[in-house]
C-alpha cells in the first residue's frame, strides 16, 4: 500500500457539494486511489467546514451525515455516508496535538460535514472504515497549519489515512458569477502551487499570499487553502507525491489534489 508501511496523506479539493453527484474528472481518480488503500485502518479528516475556537476532536461513535449547504438539488440531501467513528484514535490525535502545543478538546456529537463525506463518497464509497474529524482553529495561520499536520503525522504509523480537505481555489463570489470557461488566474495559481508542492517548497507555500500569482483572488480568505499546508506537514519531505489533476469546475474552482506516500 504505502512507503515505509505508513498510511498515505491526501489533500483533496472537495469543490462544491454537487461534487458528490457530479464526479467530473477527479471522482474516478479518487475511486481508483481508494482501491489501493487496503491496509488503511481509519480515516482522519480535517475540513474548513468545521472551525472552532480551539482544536476539537470528534468522538462521535456513529456520526451523522451533515448537509451543511443550501440551494442544491434535492437528491444531494438524500445522500448518507454511514461510517462509524473512531473514539480511541481520536483520543490519540488529541494527545498528539496537545503535545505539540495546541489547546484541544472533544466533541461527542459532531457529524461529518460535506468537506469530509463528499470526497469520501468517491474515495471510499463503501463507508466501511471508521472516520473521525479534527477541527481547524479559527485563528489558524499557515505556519500553524504545517505544525498541526506534523503533530498528526504519527497516526500514519497506526494505519490512519490523513485527508486534508479544502479547495485549491475558493472565491465564492466568482463561483456564483463565473461561466464554465476556466479562468486564467485559477489556472496560473494552480500551476504555481503544483510546482511548489512537487519541489517540496513548504516555505514558499506558507508564504503563498506574497509568493503565488493571484493569491488574494484565488483565496479571499485562508480557510480552504490551509488544509494543503496541514497535508504537507503530515507528509514531510521524504514521501513521494502524486498529482491528481481534477481540472477546473464552474470556471474558477480548481479541483487539483495530491497524494503523498503511495509507492
Amino acid at each position: 500500500m504505502t512507503t515505509a508501511a505508513k498510511a498515505p496523506v491526501l489533500f483533496i479539493s472537495h469543490g462544491a457539494p454537487t461534487f458528490a453527484i457530479e464526479p467530473g474528472v477527479l471522482g474516478p481518480q479518487l475511486q481508483a486511489l481508494g482501491a489501493q488503500l487496503d491496509q488503511v485502518k481509519a480515516v482522519l479528516v480535517v475540513s474548513p467546514h468545521w472551525q472552532t475556537r480551539d482544536v476539537k476532536v470528534m468522538m462521535t461513535v456513529k456520526p451523522e451525515t451533515i448537509h451543511d449547504f443550501g440551494g442544491f438539488p434535492a437528491s444531494l440531501y438524500e445522500l448518507s455516508y454511514p461510517a462509524v467513528g473512531a473514539p480511541e484514535l481520536a483520543k490519540e490525535a488529541a494527545r498528539l496535538l496537545e503535545q505539540a502545543g495546541f489547546t484541544t478538546g472533544f466533541d461527542a456529537g459532531r457529524g461529518l460535514d460535506h468537506g469530509a463525506w463528499v470526497p469520501l463518497w468517491h474515495l471510499l464509497p463503501q463507508a466501511t472504515l471508521p472516520v473521525f474529524q479534527v477541527s481547524m482553529p479559527m485563528t489558524l495561520d499557515a505556519t500553524q497549519a504545517v505544525q498541526m499536520g506534523q503533530a498528526l503525522s504519527a497516526l500514519r504509523q497506526q494505519g490512519v489515512l490523513i485527508v486534508a480537505s479544502g479547495s485549491m481555489t475558493h472565491n465564492l463570489y466568482e463561483f456564483r458569477q463565473a461561466g464554465s470557461k476556466p479562468q486564467l488566474y485559477a489556472q496560473e495559481f494552480t500551476t504555481w502551487v503544483r510546482s511548489a508542492v512537487l519541489a517540496r517548497a513548504t516555505r514558499a507555500v506558507v508564504a503563498y499570499r506574497s509568493e503565488a500569482p493571484h493569491a488574494e483572488r484565488a483565496h479571499p480568505t485562508d480557510e480552504h487553502f490551509l488544509p494543503l499546508l496541514i497535508a504537507m506537514g503530515a507528509a514531510g519531505d521524504a514521501d513521494p507525491v502524486r498529482v491528481l489533476d481534477g481540472g477546473i469546475t464552474y470556471g474558477v474552482i480548481s479541483m487539483e489534489s495530491y497524494v503523498w506516500g503511495l509507492a
